[in-house]
């Protein structure tokens, strides 16, 4: 992979999906391995994944267009279920990041409840967003 630039909202992105991981005190080697794949999905390197969790300072951006935000939230309930355990401080999280994400109040549970089970079936991602624009 070649060294490229990281914008402010992928490198967001991942500190995220590491507090999500951390949410329930037990970082999985499933979480881990999920962690660099959805880097390697981006074309990050595992050395450009290690500096963002290790140095980033600044900001945390949110993604601009709704079809970023549902993947980007997609991704965190992958994240949550990697260990194949949703725990209340996953499920909070994720209802955090549902409201940081600027979605109505009264849609958070439905959409956290969504993506959690989503995850479980196993969903990708393309379905997600054609379901959920439907």
């Amino acid at each position: 992979m070649e060294n490229q630039t990281i914008s402010e909202e992928i490198k967001s992105h991942f500190l995220r999906l590491y507090q999500i991981a951390l949410a329930d005190d037990d970082f999985s080697p499933l979480e881990m391995r999920l962690l660099y794949q959805f880097a390697s999905e981006r074309n990050i390197s595992k050395e450009q994944l290690d500096e963002i969790l290790i140095a980033h300072t600044g900001s945390v951006t949110i993604p601009e267009t709704l079809e970023k935000r549902i993947e980007y939230l997609y991704d965190f309930a992958l994240m949550i279920w990697a260990d194949k355990v949703v725990t209340d401080d996953e499920f909070n999280a994720l209802k955090k990041y549902c409201r940081n994400f600027e979605f109505m109040e009264d849609k958070i549970i439905p959409l956290t409840e969504y993506l959690i089970e989503s995850a479980k079936e196993g969903k990708s991602k393309e379905s997600i967003l054609l379901e959920l624009n439907s």
